[in-house]
This record gives C-alpha cells, sequence and structure tokens, in this order.
C-alpha cells in the first residue's frame, strides 16, 4: 500500500516563499515495502550529512547547523515515520521545521542547501488533477467511485440518484411496450435508457457543481454512447472505461480511471506545446532562460513548462531578474528554474512540471508570454 501525503497548491505557495539560512530539501526515491524501507533510510542519512557538510563548509550560523541536524536526525530515527512510505519521500527542513511529503510519482534523488526551498520535482505532483470520480453506469445499476492519489477508491452515496434503469422508468423492465404501443424494441430501450442517463446526470450535479475534477464513465453500449448525449458536467473524459462495470471492483476501476487520467495529462501537454508553436510566431513565447527570467520578474509569463528533473544553479536579480549561473550547486545559490517558477506562481500564473522530452526545442523549460518583453 501506498502511503500519499498530496502537497495542495498552497502548500506549494507556502514553500515558495520561505526565505531562511540553512534551508534543505531532500528528494529520495522510496519503497512502500517495509520490510525494503532501510536502505532508504540509509540514503536519507548520507544525504543529511552532505547537507550538513555544505552548510559548514559555506560558514553557516553554527547553532543554526546544530538545530538542523537535531530536526532531521529526529526524523531519521523516526522507525515508525520510516515503515509508511510512498515510491518517493521530498522533505523540506529548516532549523526550526520539517515538512514531509510522501508521493505516488517516482521522483530522482536529490539535494539542495540554499536559502530556499528546491520545488520543481512537486511540481509535476500538483501540476495534474490527481483525483477523479467514476461513474460506473449500466441498465441495473448505478455508482460513482471517488478516485484520489490519498485514499483507497471508495463508493459516493448521492442523494437522489435512480438505482437502475427501471425503476428510473417506473417500471418493471425498459423493454416494456408503452401503453401507446410507441416505445418498444430497441428503440423503445434506447429512450428508456436515455431518460435513465438524464437522471444519473441530474443526481450528479450537487456533487460535481464548482468541482473541476474529471468524471470517467464506466459502461459499455448502448449505455456508454447516451450518456454523453445528456451529460451537463464540462468534465467529462472523451476516454470512457469500457465493458459491464458491475464486474469490475471500485479498486479496478480506479486502476483504470488513473490511466484515463494519465491520458488527459497528456493531452493538456500537447495542447499547451500547440498554443507554445503559435505564441512563439508571435513573439509571445520562448525556450531561453534568461528571457523567461526577466518576463517572471515582472509579472510577463502567462504559463510555464519545466522540466522537473534538470537543474541549473545560480541567482536571479530581485528587481531586474538578470540570470547569474553557478559552476556548481552550493549553500550560496539555488536552482534558477525553481526561482522563475516561483515568480510565475506569484503573479498567478500556471506552472506545469513535465518529464525530459516534453519540454518543446528540448529545453530546461519554456513559457508563453502575456506580452512581448
Amino acid at each position: 500500500m501506498l502511503y500519499v501525503d498530496v502537497p495542495s497548491e498552497a502548500d506549494i505557495r507556502a514553500l515558495a516563499a520561505h526565505r531562511g539560512e540553512a534551508s534543505v530539501s531532500i528528494y529520495l526515491p522510496t519503497t512502500p515495502l517495509s520490510q525494503q524501507a532501510a536502505a532508504d533510510r540509509v540514503e536519507f542519512g548520507n544525504l543529511v550529512k552532505e547537507a550538513l557538510r555544505q552548510l559548514r563548509a559555506s560558514g553557516a550560523d553554527k547553532r543554526q547547523v546544530a538545530a538542523l541536524e537535531e530536526q532531521l536526525e529526529d526524523l531519521t530515527s523516526d522507525d515508525e515515520f520510516w515503515r509508511f512510505q510512498a515510491r518517493s519521500l521530498a522533505v523540506f527542513a529548516t532549523p526550526e521545521n520539517v515538512r514531509t511529503f510522501r508521493v505516488a510519482s517516482e521522483l530522482s534523488k536529490g539535494l539542495e542547501v540554499s536559502d530556499r526551498f528546491h520545488l520543481k520535482p512537486l511540481l509535476r505532483v500538483v501540476s495534474f488533477c490527481q483525483s477523479a470520480y467514476v461513474l460506473a453506469l449500466s441498465e441495473n445499476a448505478v455508482r460513482v467511485i471517488e478516485v484520489s492519489a490519498d485514499l483507497p477508491a471508495e463508493t459516493v452515496a448521492i442523494r437522489g440518484m435512480p438505482k437502475d434503469a427501471a425503476s428510473a422508468a417506473g417500471k418493471a423492465s425498459i423493454k416494456d411496450r408503452s401503453p401507446s404501443g410507441r416505445l418498444q424494441g430497441d428503440e423503445g430501450q434506447n429512450v428508456r435508457l436515455r431518460q435513465f442517463a438524464r437522471k444519473v446526470d441530474a443526481a450528479l450535479r450537487d456533487l460535481l457543481a464548482g468541482s473541476g475534477v474529471p468524471l470517467v464513465l464506466a459502461a459499455a453500449p448502448p449505455i456508454s454512447l447516451l450518456y454523453p448525449s445528456v451529460n451537463s458536467y464540462t468534465h467529462l473524459a472523451a476516454k470512457t472505461i469500457e465493458g459491464n462495470p458491475e464486474t469490475l471492483s471500485d479498486a479496478d476501476l480506479a486502476e483504470r480511471a488513473r490511466a484515463v487520467l494519465d491520458e488527459l495529462h497528456a493531452e493538456e501537454v500537447r495542447a499547451w506545446v500547440a498554443l507554445f508553436d503559435q505564441r512563439e510566431n508571435q513573439g509571445r513565447a520562448t525556450t531561453d532562460v534568461a528571457q523567461i527570467a526577466r518576463a517572471a520578474t515582472f509579472g510577463a509569463v502567462d504559463s510555464l513548462l519545466v522540466d522537473i528533473d534538470q537543474s541549473l544553479p545560480g541567482t536571479i536579480d530581485e528587481a531586474t531578474g538578470v540570470v547569474t549561473l553557478a559552476d556548481a550547486a552550493g549553500a550560496g545559490s539555488y536552482g534558477v528554474i525553481d526561482e522563475i517558477a516561483r515568480r510565475v506562481l506569484d503573479a498567478r500564473g500556471h506552472v506545469i512540471g513535465v518529464r525530459k522530452g516534453d519540454v518543446p526545442r528540448g529545453a530546461a523549460l519554456a513559457a508563453i508570454l502575456r506580452y512581448p518583453v
């Protein structure tokens, strides 16, 4: 089982706003298998030692370093914490506090010591929706399953939801002939199913209103073809989980829904890249780090695509946005791409974390601008 703590956008913004001496960011691939967690703890201890070495070499305040060491040693020695892990661990430590996030994504091992936190690897976790509702719909049954990255899938009780197509039509069977004799055969059945689907859609409105969470339909024909024609929810996924949902458990449906979410994420990136190509011809898109840093400083970046695994140590001038690169990472520098992302978020821009190869031109980052700079 994965034990997951998904950071919210508010968490990211709060961490991005932090400034303070002896700030340490650690990323570590982990295993959810408790019997193999000892190796993860040893590797974490090695990263802690390197962080402390860098701070001492930079001449950081000894009391601050000692307080940070105590915080991190407490975490390293916490047996209960190391028993319950996901696929990666992110740790953000200061002399006063330690924040940890266990995430389902596989993140690369990394360490950064600076006056701010290194957040770029977490951007992929918060860039894309990690949750969904599955509408498991058949002639004989309806259930709605809530899927999240944090908790096991579970069925949601919804007031006013019809039990099945026949009861929604007020009949013993949707194959019954109507009193006028007009609704019969396949045509009559489809009319009843569409009426049933319309009632299901109405019952879902209170649950879905304002949520923006994807709704994934699990159904077989003909209802898989009929339901989209009456759906009123903007975020119904185009891809359907095929087959009879009555034969699938909540866990099975959740697993298939996550595959649909992955495809939605890929579609979003493809759409972003297509817009980037269009805006580039208008002078409103670039992959140039120096230009993006200046644009981010003046609030001109509408959206930013970043490679979460690529690092670029250095500094950015607070007033002008001029980038000064460093020869190597150290306590006197920070991740330039991280700082650009923070400035974009501060200006209410959108930041999307992706894997290598998704950024246009093979660059470390790409930006769509609100206006040419």
